[in-house]
């Protein structure tokens, strides 16, 4: 009984404000757009190239850089993976600098043998400067202990 009351008193007081149904939606649908500046894909090149640039970054805030990037619907540009690459060498982390390409390399989904020898055609002049070797050449790209089935010969 107090529920049916509580509910009608809801639908009253709305009604009386105008807050109906097709009036929440328009609500609802002016919230979710920020109306922010649209950043070109060249602006944002610029804006992680020039992040991972700088000379005073540290290794925290290379894993951030490359966890946003990685967490956003892209796959970064050849110039911007170079530039992740330089940034862990100068923070002496080899570790980071295979997990980055991994990375990448989970980034091309679908498309990985379209997209990914192309990337690669692209930083191999940056890996073999840094001496990182690809997951690819450390055997990464299969299971460490990978048993053969028995239906391979």
């Amino acid at each position: 009984m107090f529920r049916a009351a509580a509910a009608q008193l809801v639908k009253t007081t709305r009604a009386s404000v105008g807050l109906t149904v097709p009036r929440l939606s328009t609500i609802a649908t002016v919230r979710q757009s920020h109306g922010g500046p649209v950043e070109t894909d060249e602006e944002f090149d610029a804006r992680y190239e020039t992040y991972f640039n700088r000379p005073d970054i540290d290794g925290w805030q290379v894993r951030k850089g490359m966890n946003d990037i990685l967490g956003m619907d892209l796959v970064p540009e050849p110039k911007i993976i170079v530039a992740a690459l330089k940034a862990c060498r100068r923070v002496n982390d080899f570790a980071l600098a295979i997990r980055w390409l991994e990375g990448v390399i989970d980034k091309c989904g679908p498309k990985k043998t379209e997209i990914y020898p192309y990337l690669l055609s692209e930083i191999r002049p940056t890996l073999d400067e840094l001496g990182v070797n690809t997951p690819e050449e450390l055997g990464y790209d299969k299971p460490e202990l990978a048993l053969k089935t028995v239906w391979e010969e």
